[in-house]
Order: C-alpha cells, then structure tokens, then sequence
C-alpha cells in the first residue's frame, strides 16, 4: 500500500461573512459591483451561496440570479444568470467577465428597466475564513477513507467547496493530495468532477467513499 510522506491533515473552519462597501439598488449599480468586487466576492455569491441555498425549492442558487428575481422582478436575467454553470470555470476572472456581460448586456438592452429601484439593496459579501485543525491525519489510501467517512459537513465543505478559491477553481484538496502524495491521478480527477450542484454534503461524501472503494 502506498504511503505518502506528506499527510494530509483535516481541518475545519467557521466563516464570517464581511459585508463589503459596494451595495446595488438597481441592476446599473449591481453591474458596478461586479467590476469592483473582490474576487471571494464573487465567489461567495456563487460558489459558497451552493451551501446557503442546496435546500430551497424556488428561486436559485446563485445569489446574483436570485436577486434579480426576488429584488428586481426580472426573471428573464434571473434565467440568465443562473444558467452560468460554475463547475465550468476555471478561473475567478472568467466567471466575473461572464457574469459582467450578460448583466451589462441586459442594462443596455433595457435602460428604463435597468434604473429602476430594486424592492431590496443587493450588498456585496465576502467570507473570511477561521481554519482550525482537526489534529486527523492520512497517510494512506485507507486512512484517508476512514476520515472521509468520520469528519464533519463543515471539514468536507472546507476541503471540497471552499478551497477552490485557495486554489483559483482549479483543483479542490482532497483530488489535490491524492494525485502529488499518492500518485492517485485518475481518482483524484473523479472525486474532483463530482457534482457540487446535485450532491448534499452527505451526497458528496458517499460519492467519495463508493470511488474510493473501486479505486
């Protein structure tokens, strides 16, 4: 059995969300935002607003989308911004051109519309992140399994979720240690395109555990 000579060690971590200065009160202002923001802005709005929003049954997952349903009665580029699939970007900077045109496209192609006052302020956020070990460490294929199985939504959320923006979307920690410290390439590229939008937590984890188990 293969034994890495770098563990890797669970953490967890709580998050605080920062409310940052730029706030929209229509859609020409939230085009405004999406310039200025940071970059965890962005992906707290979209990425992180997955774990926020996995169990409403209406409206959508992408904060930006469901504000322009809730906020602006604007369906048609709630519709729009919501069809932006994350799990196709590579990059922080991507997705923000993205989300910047078809915004801007619809504040150019409705101008009245686009000035109008929303029922509610959309307010930038970001999350700041409190990493705490977990004092769990894998050395082996077997050990890593064992603290799949046993660790909490919060450390999966943490490695899975959260590090992508560590990590600039390209690769999440677990997939990372297992192809470096193991070698494990083809099972890190299949936990890595698990689907973040159809899976629980929990859902995530078994998926985990069934492709460790055929590994």
């Amino acid at each position: 059995m293969n034994k890495a000579e770098t563990p890797f060690r669970f953490s967890t971590a709580s998050y605080l969300t920062k409310v940052r200065i730029e706030t929209a009160i229509n859609l020409a202002h939230l085009l405004q935002g999406l310039e200025t923001c940071s970059d965890a802005s962005i992906f707290y709005h979209t990425f992180q607003s997955l774990d926020r929003h996995h169990f409403l049954t209406e409206g959508f997952s992408n904060d930006f989308a469901q504000w322009a349903l809730a906020a602006c009665n604007q369906p048609g580029l709630a519709e729009s911004l919501a069809g932006l699939d994350i799990r196709d970007y590579i990059s922080i900077a991507n997705l923000r051109r993205d989300l910047r045109r078809i915004v801007g496209d619809y504040c150019n192609e409705h101008l009245q519309e686009s000035k109008q006052a929303a029922f509610e302020a959309f307010h930038f956020c970001e999350a700041i992140e409190v990493r705490v070990s977990l004092g769990i460490e894998a050395r082996t294929l077997a050990e890593f399994r064992q603290g799949i199985e046993h660790v909490s939504h919060a450390s999966l959320y943490f490695h899975f979720i959260s590090s992508r923006l560590r990590l600039h979307l390209l690769n999440n920690d677990f997939s990372l240690w297992l192809a470096n410290a193991l070698g494990q390439q083809d099972l890190a590229q299949k936990l890595d395109q698990i689907d973040i939008y159809t899976n629980t937590l929990e859902g995530v984890r078994e998926r985990m555990l069934a492709l460790i188990d055929r590994s």
